[in-house]
């Protein structure tokens, strides 16, 4: 066996993470590495998903497209999660599609076999469940921050949020895949993003984001991110393994 499924326990995928042993080493066998493209199609609007994926330094897009093509990006998945939450809650369909907007690494399972291990373990499904209401608190808090809090605020959130995911202090992010996380036009993006950098908060060049001042990112950003991580948190712990002290 590979070895580093063998010891995939080591703080890189939180919901992998959280299993327990006996659950995990069922998952072990059936855990295939993958690496991650820029744009990579992970699963299509209304086709069956027979393949599930846990990130571990890529962030997928889950994307809604209208009749017209227009699209808008509608919830990400990073290293806390999994892409393919249907299956999670029994179904195979989604309207929308998901790809890959930062390339990484992670690990892909077959449908089949999640589902039939969420049937047997009742810890694996709590696990998951979790998951499922702490990523759809974390698209409703996105509703609402679209509605209530400037781009630049808005911007910081998602850099933070990526920031995160990969565990870099560069990454890939471009002023397409900002515009359609934001609900904006590409011009109001290259003005946020100018104006972060203005600040030496980042350094943006043809779409490679370096994270220079976190802190003061964290200054600028909306409530948002504070309380979606918070959410994520209480649902799932402490993230990456961590442990607080006493």
């Amino acid at each position: 066996m590979d070895g580093s499924i063998q010891s995939i326990q080591s703080y890189r995928n939180r919901l992998l993470e959280l299993l327990d042993s006996e659950d995990l080493d069922r998952l072990r066998p059936h855990l295939k590495p993958v690496t991650f493209d820029y744009r990579q199609s992970l699963y299509e609007a209304s086709a069956p998903i027979e393949t599930v994926y846990f990130p571990i330094d890529g962030v997928a897009s889950l994307v809604n497209t209208m009749a017209d093509g227009c699209a808008a990006e509608v919830g990400t998945i990073g290293n806390e999660g999994i892409v393919g939450l249907p299956v999670i809650l029994g179904d195979r369909y989604a309207p929308t599609s998901a790809y890959i907007q930062v390339p990484g690494s992670g690990l892909r399972l077959q449908a089949d076999v999640l589902s039939s291990e969420i049937d047997r373990s009742d810890t694996m499904r709590r696990i998951m469940l979790h998951y499922a209401h702490a990523f759809f608190n974390q698209v409703a808090q996105s509703a609402a921050c679209n509605h209530f809090h400037t781009v630049q605020q808005r911007c910081c959130r998602w850099l933070l949020m990526t920031h995160d995911r990969v565990q870099s202090e560069r990454f890939l992010l471009t002023q397409e895949f900002l515009g359609m996380m934001l609900g904006v036009q590409r011009t109001s993006v290259t003005g946020a993003a100018s104006a972060l950098k203005r600040l030496k908060l980042i350094e943006y060049h043809r779409g490679q984001v370096t994270i220079l001042d976190r802190i003061g990112i964290e200054k600028r950003a909306c409530e948002c991110y504070a309380i979606s991580k918070q959410e994520f948190d209480r649902l799932l712990g402490n993230p990456l393994g961590l442990k607080t002290s006493s």
